[in-house]
């Protein structure tokens, strides 16, 4: 047995978390389109507001999207566009 494969590896869960929100965004995105909404206006007005009333309940977006803190969604969202910002300057 290879020594790789009985090695213990430690996951971050910053890591983690930054992963599910970004499958819980594309997921919502996916439902949004689907339905015919703007997914950027609709995942804004949610944020905004606290209401998951601007998120359809198809493939059952809203609540998984409720399974998720807002603050931590909203800090994945500013912190990737600031890494990606910074690379096209």
């Amino acid at each position: 047995m290879s020594k790789h494969l009985t090695e213990t590896k430690a996951f971050e869960s910053e890591e983690i978390k930054r992963d599910t929100i970004k499958q819980v965004l594309r997921l919502t995105n996916t439902a949004l389109e689907e339905r015919g909404y703007n997914a950027v206006n609709q995942l804004a007005g949610y944020l905004i507001s606290n209401d998951p009333a601007y998120i359809s309940s198809h493939n059952n977006a809203r609540s998984v999207i409720q399974s998720v803190d807002r603050a931590d969604i909203i800090e994945e969202l500013v912190r990737f566009y600031l890494e990606n910002k910074c690379e096209e300057e």
